[in-house]
């Protein structure tokens, strides 16, 4: 792949949690280097409040985040992308649209915090956590020497990052 401004776009069912935080993270680490986006397949319709209070926390701007469909990207006049990745096991086996110019694709699945029922602390602890590891894994993939690796080991290389736990470590 050549370097450039590289699109990305993060995938979730619901478009409430992992895949905005993830979106909103790699806009803020990435900065200059990739423009990401999130969506789900069956988009809740707003961003999950808990999701907000994280982000807000660590001081990212969630202005504009909000909930949206998948098919937003899959239109004619959608950006390009050059990375798809899944981050929750149902997103990952769902049928999805067809990404015009043939993003590399990965799965790299987390828990859902959404899930996580309890106190408010013990929610905003699962959150914290997910965000996190969705930290780690985008640091992971800032790493790469993306311009000077062909797509097959660029492929390996995204699919390895989505096997790392929680420190980082495969």
């Amino acid at each position: 792949m050549s370097e450039g401004i590289y699109n990305v776009l993060f995938l979730c069912t619901g478009n409430s949690a992992r895949s905005i935080i993830a979106e909103v993270v790699l806009n803020e680490l990435g900065a200059g280097r990739f423009k990401a986006y999130s969506a789900g397949s069956h988009p809740r319709g707003a961003v999950h409040p808990i999701t907000l209070e994280v982000l807000q926390a660590q001081g990212y701007d969630t202005s504009s985040l909000r909930s949206k469909s998948w098919d937003e990207f899959a239109r004619p006049d959608a950006p390009v992308m050059d990375f798809v990745f899944t981050v929750c096991d149902q997103a990952a086996g769902e049928v999805c649209p067809v990404w015009p110019g043939q993003p590399i694709t990965a799965h790299w699945g987390f828990a859902d915090p959404v899930k996580v029922e309890g106190s408010h602390e013990q929610r905003l602890k699962s959150f914290s956590h997910a965000q996190n590891q969705i930290v780690n894994r985008i640091r992971l993939f800032l790493s790469l020497p993306i311009g000077k690796l062909d797509r097959l080991a660029l492929k390996r290389e995204v699919d390895q990052i989505g096997k790392t736990r929680d420190g980082g470590e495969i």
